[in-house]
Protein backbone atom coordinates (compact mmCIF):
# COMPACT_ATOMS: atom_id res chain seq x y z
CA UNK A 1 0.00 0.00 0.00
CA UNK A 2 1.34 3.48 -0.85
CA UNK A 3 1.18 6.23 0.93
CA UNK A 4 -0.36 9.23 -0.12
CA UNK A 5 2.25 11.56 -0.76
CA UNK A 6 4.11 8.66 -2.27
CA UNK A 7 0.47 8.33 -4.61
CA UNK A 8 0.09 12.14 -5.13
CA UNK A 9 4.54 12.10 -6.26
CA UNK A 10 3.73 9.27 -8.99
CA UNK A 11 0.37 10.40 -10.05
CA UNK A 12 1.88 14.04 -11.05
CA UNK A 13 4.17 12.59 -13.86
CA UNK A 14 0.66 11.21 -15.13
CA UNK A 15 2.23 7.87 -16.65
CA UNK A 16 -1.35 5.85 -17.42
CA UNK A 17 -2.52 8.96 -19.47
CA UNK A 18 0.86 9.28 -21.42
CA UNK A 19 0.78 5.85 -22.01
CA UNK A 20 -2.88 6.15 -23.67
CA UNK A 21 -2.20 9.28 -25.74
CA UNK A 22 0.71 7.21 -27.46
CA UNK A 23 -1.30 4.08 -27.90
CA UNK A 24 -3.72 6.66 -29.83
CA UNK A 25 -1.26 8.65 -31.59
CA UNK A 26 0.08 5.05 -32.95
CA UNK A 27 -4.10 4.24 -33.52
CA UNK A 28 -3.53 1.27 -31.22
CA UNK A 29 -5.91 -0.89 -29.25
CA UNK A 30 -5.19 -2.21 -26.00
CA UNK A 31 -5.67 -6.10 -27.35
CA UNK A 32 -2.82 -4.91 -29.61
CA UNK A 33 -0.38 -3.42 -27.31
CA UNK A 34 -0.67 -6.15 -24.94
CA UNK A 35 0.20 -8.27 -27.75
CA UNK A 36 3.22 -6.24 -28.65
CA UNK A 37 4.51 -5.74 -24.77
CA UNK A 38 3.74 -9.24 -24.01
CA UNK A 39 1.15 -7.48 -20.82
CA UNK A 40 -2.17 -8.16 -20.29
CA UNK A 41 -5.09 -5.60 -21.45
CA UNK A 42 -6.22 -5.76 -17.91
CA UNK A 43 -2.85 -4.49 -16.74
CA UNK A 44 -2.66 -1.75 -19.53
CA UNK A 45 -6.34 -0.64 -18.70
CA UNK A 46 -5.84 -0.35 -14.71
CA UNK A 47 -2.06 1.72 -15.87
CA UNK A 48 -3.89 4.08 -18.58
CA UNK A 49 -6.71 5.08 -15.31
CA UNK A 50 -4.18 5.75 -13.04
CA UNK A 51 -5.56 2.93 -10.89
CA UNK A 52 -1.94 0.83 -10.92
CA UNK A 53 1.63 2.23 -11.66
CA UNK A 54 3.74 0.46 -13.55
CA UNK A 55 7.16 -0.92 -12.89
CA UNK A 56 10.47 0.03 -14.43
CA UNK A 57 10.28 -3.28 -16.26
CA UNK A 58 6.61 -2.48 -17.24
CA UNK A 59 7.37 0.51 -18.11
CA UNK A 60 10.55 -0.62 -20.14
CA UNK A 61 8.23 -2.77 -22.43
CA UNK A 62 6.09 -0.23 -23.01
CA UNK A 63 8.25 2.45 -24.35
CA UNK A 64 10.05 0.16 -26.12
CA UNK A 65 7.05 -0.37 -28.59
CA UNK A 66 6.84 3.12 -29.27
CA UNK A 67 10.64 3.75 -29.16
CA UNK A 68 11.00 6.36 -26.62
CA UNK A 69 12.94 6.22 -23.69
CA UNK A 70 12.02 6.44 -20.54
CA UNK A 71 12.50 10.17 -19.70
CA UNK A 72 9.67 10.74 -22.01
CA UNK A 73 7.37 9.81 -19.18
CA UNK A 74 9.18 11.98 -16.48
CA UNK A 75 9.96 15.26 -18.32
CA UNK A 76 7.77 18.10 -17.76
CA UNK A 77 5.70 19.11 -21.23
CA UNK A 78 7.66 21.52 -22.97
CA UNK A 79 4.47 23.43 -23.97
CA UNK A 80 3.51 24.62 -20.72
CA UNK A 81 5.40 27.32 -17.97
CA UNK A 82 6.77 25.42 -14.86
CA UNK A 83 4.41 25.41 -12.11
CA UNK A 84 4.45 23.44 -8.78
CA UNK A 85 2.65 23.48 -5.50
CA UNK A 86 4.11 21.92 -2.59
CA UNK A 87 1.34 21.67 -0.38
CA UNK A 88 2.41 22.23 3.57
CA UNK A 89 0.36 18.52 4.66
CA UNK A 90 2.89 17.09 1.52
CA UNK A 91 6.21 18.12 3.18
CA UNK A 92 8.44 15.80 4.54
CA UNK A 93 10.39 16.82 7.85
CA UNK A 94 13.84 15.71 7.80
CA UNK A 95 16.09 15.99 10.89
CA UNK A 96 20.05 17.30 10.26
CA UNK A 97 22.36 15.71 10.81
CA UNK A 98 20.34 12.42 9.98
CA UNK A 99 19.75 10.11 13.24
CA UNK A 100 21.38 12.86 15.96
CA UNK A 101 18.58 13.44 18.84
CA UNK A 102 18.50 16.29 19.35
CA UNK A 103 19.00 17.56 15.65
CA UNK A 104 20.91 20.18 14.98
CA UNK A 105 17.79 21.23 12.98
CA UNK A 106 14.95 20.02 10.78
CA UNK A 107 13.96 21.04 7.25
CA UNK A 108 11.24 20.84 4.49
CA UNK A 109 11.75 21.02 0.86
CA UNK A 110 9.59 23.87 -0.26
CA UNK A 111 10.89 22.80 -4.08
CA UNK A 112 11.05 19.28 -4.25
CA UNK A 113 8.82 17.95 -7.23
CA UNK A 114 10.61 20.25 -9.77
CA UNK A 115 13.29 18.59 -11.27
CA UNK A 116 16.66 20.15 -12.73
CA UNK A 117 16.14 22.92 -10.32
CA UNK A 118 18.49 26.11 -10.52
CA UNK A 119 17.98 26.82 -6.50
CA UNK A 120 16.67 25.23 -3.74
CA UNK A 121 13.84 26.39 -1.06
CA UNK A 122 13.78 24.78 2.32
CA UNK A 123 12.13 25.55 5.33
CA UNK A 124 14.16 24.87 8.14
CA UNK A 125 13.22 25.05 12.56
CA UNK A 126 15.97 25.12 14.82
CA UNK A 127 14.26 23.27 17.87
CA UNK A 128 15.10 24.30 21.75
CA UNK A 129 18.11 22.32 22.95
CA UNK A 130 19.55 21.80 19.59
CA UNK A 131 22.97 21.85 19.54
CA UNK A 132 25.45 23.86 16.88
CA UNK A 133 25.23 22.43 13.35
CA UNK A 134 28.37 20.79 12.27
CA UNK A 135 30.14 22.57 9.60
CA UNK A 136 29.23 21.78 5.95
CA UNK A 137 29.65 23.25 2.46
CA UNK A 138 27.34 23.04 -0.90
CA UNK A 139 26.81 25.02 -3.98
CA UNK A 140 27.83 28.16 -3.99
CA UNK A 141 25.07 30.42 -3.02
CA UNK A 142 22.59 30.76 0.35
CA UNK A 143 20.11 33.25 1.27
CA UNK A 144 18.97 32.95 4.95
CA UNK A 145 15.60 35.07 6.14
CA UNK A 146 14.72 34.61 9.65
CA UNK A 147 11.58 34.10 10.15
CA UNK A 148 11.52 33.78 14.31
CA UNK A 149 13.99 33.90 16.87
CA UNK A 150 17.38 34.64 16.66
CA UNK A 151 20.08 32.69 14.59
CA UNK A 152 24.35 32.62 14.85
CA UNK A 153 25.80 31.43 11.01
CA UNK A 154 29.11 30.88 11.10
CA UNK A 155 30.61 31.16 7.64
CA UNK A 156 34.13 30.49 7.64
CA UNK A 157 35.19 30.78 11.37
CA UNK A 158 33.16 34.48 11.04
CA UNK A 159 29.89 34.44 13.28
CA UNK A 160 27.28 36.61 12.72
CA UNK A 161 23.68 37.14 14.25
CA UNK A 162 20.28 37.64 12.82
CA UNK A 163 17.23 38.25 14.40
CA UNK A 164 13.50 37.85 12.90
CA UNK A 165 13.22 39.87 9.76
CA UNK A 166 16.93 39.66 9.02
CA UNK A 167 18.68 38.24 6.05
CA UNK A 168 21.76 36.83 4.89
CA UNK A 169 23.36 35.82 1.62
CA UNK A 170 26.57 33.90 1.37
CA UNK A 171 29.12 31.85 -0.03
CA UNK A 172 28.29 28.35 0.82
CA UNK A 173 31.25 27.18 -0.61
CA UNK A 174 33.23 27.21 1.98
CA UNK A 175 32.34 25.82 5.77
CA UNK A 176 28.97 27.42 7.29
CA UNK A 177 27.09 26.54 10.13
CA UNK A 178 24.09 27.41 12.48
CA UNK A 179 23.11 28.00 16.01
CA UNK A 180 19.94 29.06 18.08
CA UNK A 181 20.40 31.78 20.37
CA UNK A 182 17.82 31.98 22.81
CA UNK A 183 14.40 30.51 24.15
CA UNK A 184 11.72 31.46 21.55
CA UNK A 185 11.06 29.39 18.44
CA UNK A 186 13.58 29.86 15.45
CA UNK A 187 12.26 29.19 11.86
CA UNK A 188 14.21 30.44 8.27
CA UNK A 189 13.42 29.96 5.06
CA UNK A 190 16.93 28.74 3.48
CA UNK A 191 17.25 29.57 -0.39
CA UNK A 192 20.63 27.77 -2.01
CA UNK A 193 22.32 27.54 -5.41
CA UNK A 194 23.60 24.13 -6.67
Amino acid sequence: MLSDTITNELQRYAVGPRIRALRLRKKLGLVQLAAHTGLSTAMLSKIERGQMFPTLPTLVRIAMVFGIGLDHFFTADTEKPLVAVVRKKERLRLPSPPGEEPPAYLFESLDYPVADRRMEAFYAEFPAGAPASPAHRHGSAEFIYLLSGRLAVDVDGEETLLDAGDAMYFDSSVPHGYRREGDGACTALVVTAP
